[in-house]
C-alpha cells in the first residue's frame, strides 16, 4: 500500500502548485505559533535559514504526530518561507497600509526569499530541503503601486513580500534568480524528487 501524501499547510497556492503536479495528496494544517517560535529563535540568534526550517519542520511534526496518535501513518509535508532584506528579517503586513509602506521600502532594492520543506513521517523529520531566491524589485511609480493595491486588495497582506509572484506581483520585479517554485513557497522538484526515491509516485 503507497503511503499517503498529506500537506500540512493552509497556502493555497502550495496546494496548487501540488495539484498542478498530478500529485494525489490530501490537506491538513494544524496551527503552530510561528511568531513565538520566530521571536525566541531570534532571541538566540538564529539565521533566517534556520527559522525557515524550524517553522517547516514544526508544521510538518504536529499533524505528522496528530495522525500518529490517531494510528494513522503518512508523508507530511511542511513548508514555511520568510523574507530577509537589508538585513532584517519580515513578517507578513498586517493590512494594505502596511503593505504599501512595505513595498514603498522594498522600490530598487533586492531582498531574499529563503524556503524551508520538511517532510515527517512517523511523529519525526524524513527529509528536509532549504531554497533561497533573489528577488530585485524596480523603480516603480506611485501610481503603479496605488493602481496594484487597488487590484490586489486584502491579498498583499497573505504574503510576507505584499506580492503575489504567480500574478500580478510579477510586475515589480525587474529581475530574479532562483526556481519559481520556490518563489512561490514550495520546492517543487526536489520534493518530487523525494518522492520518487521514496516509491510513493512513479518515477
Amino acid at each position: 500500500m503507497t503511503t499517503p501524501i498529506i500537506l500540512a499547510s493552509g497556502s493555497a497556492i502550495r496546494r496548487e502548485i501540488m495539484e498542478g503536479a498530478g500529485l494525489d495528496f490530501d490537506v491538513l494544517s494544524k496551527p503552530v505559533d510561528e511568531a513565538a517560535i520566530k521571536h525566541a529563535m531570534l532571541d538566540d540568534g538564529a539565521r533566517p535559514r534556520e527559522i525557515a526550517d524550524a517553522l517547516a519542520e514544526a508544521k510538518a511534526l504536529r499533524v505528522s504526530r496528530f495522525l500518529e496518535s490517531q494510528g494513522r501513518r503518512a508523508l507530511v509535508i511542511g513548508a514555511d518561507q520568510v523574507m530577509v532584506m537589508d538585513g532584517t528579517l519580515f513578517d507578513k503586513p498586517v493590512d494594505r497600509a502596511e503593505a504599501r509602506a512595505r513595498l514603498l521600502s522594498m522600490r530598487g532594492k533586492r531582498h531574499e526569499l529563503i524556503g524551508g520543506l520538511v517532510v515527517a513521517e512517523g511523529g519525526a523529520p524524513v527529509w528536509r530541503h532549504m531554497s533561497e531566491t533573489k528577488l530585485w524589485v524596480r523603480e516603480f511609480s506611485e501610481d503603479f503601486l496605488d493602481a496594484y493595491l487597488e487590484r490586489e486588495g486584502d491579498l498583499v497582506t497573505r504574503s510576507v513580500g505584499a506580492y503575489r509572484f504567480e500574478g500580478p506581483g510579477a510586475q515589480l520585479f525587474s529581475k530574479v534568480e532562483g526556481d519559481f517554485f520556490s518563489i512561490l513557497g514550495l520546492a517543487l522538484l526536489p520534493l518530487l524528487d523525494y518522492l520518487r526515491t521514496r516509491g510513493v509516485i512513479p518515477s
